[in-house]
């Protein structure tokens, strides 16, 4: 890829964003990206406790009622994307690519979830951790415990070829966030593994935007754009 051809990429970190006020950003950043009146975005953040079903719509895979949702403050969003449900919360890193794929007329929709998965998978290795992929499953595992899980949507262009990416990946990050959320779920509908966290297989403590500013290198080494600034600013903001 020339220089020349290497698109702008505006990057940001929210320490933490309601579900809601995030699905509404992705829509109004699908849109504004389609009608090439923004850059093409990556944004990281955390959420409030929180539920999320996917499009393959198993309401069983949800161990909670509604009662049990309001006690524990866990909120709970059909949505749009691909996959099953799973858990949003303090202590795992979101990241919502918003990205054109397939306007000079060919589009890999299966390999950019496999890049995706190879974000995750390189910057793990940076710290010794082995992560890998399971054939029959989308997503980032140490050996048989997720620790990254991935559900996209591809949504077709309007103003233009191809699609735009939304939704994206869940990195779990701090120690114990398997005990959280994830006991009130068959998270991605999977019963026969389990949930892990980088903090358990590292051994040691992170801190959530120290992580996020750590994977934008391996996120730019596999999605070739040219970082803005606005990450660094709005990280800064976060301190």
């Amino acid at each position: 890829m020339n220089n020349s051809d290497i698109r702008k990429l505006q990057i940001s970190y929210d320490p933490i964003m309601e579900y809601g006020k995030a699905w509404d950003l992705q829509k109004e950043s699908v849109h504004a990206i389609d009608a090439g009146e923004q850059p093409e975005r990556l944004i990281l953040l955390q959420h409030p406790p929180t539920y999320t079903i996917g499009s393959q719509n198993h309401p069983e895979h949800l161990l909670l009622d509604q009662e049990q949702l309001k006690e524990k403050g866990i909120a709970l969003f059909e949505i749009d994307r691909g996959g099953d449900i799973t858990y949003h919360g303090p202590g795992q890193l979101v990241g919502y690519p918003i990205l054109m794929l397939g306007e000079e007329g060919k589009v890999d929709l299966h390999g950019y979830l496999r890049s995706l998965e190879a974000v995750i998978i390189d910057y793990l290795a940076s710290y010794g951790i082995v992560g890998e992929r399971k054939p029959e499953y989308t997503g980032v595992w140490v050996g048989d415990e997720k620790i990254c899980a991935i559900g996209v949507k591809f949504n077709k262009s309007k103003f233009r070829r191809g699609f735009v990416t939304s939704h994206g990946f869940a990195f779990n990050i701090t120690e114990g966030i398997s005990g959280h959320g994830f006991q009130g779920i068959i998270p991605c509908g999977i019963t026969e593994y389990g949930v892990t966290s980088l903090e358990e297989c590292a051994g040691r403590h992170f801190e959530l935007q120290d992580v996020a500013k750590e994977l934008v290198p391996y996120f730019l080494r596999h999605f070739p754009y040219e970082e803005q600034d606005e990450f660094f600013d709005t990280m800064a903001k976060a301190d």
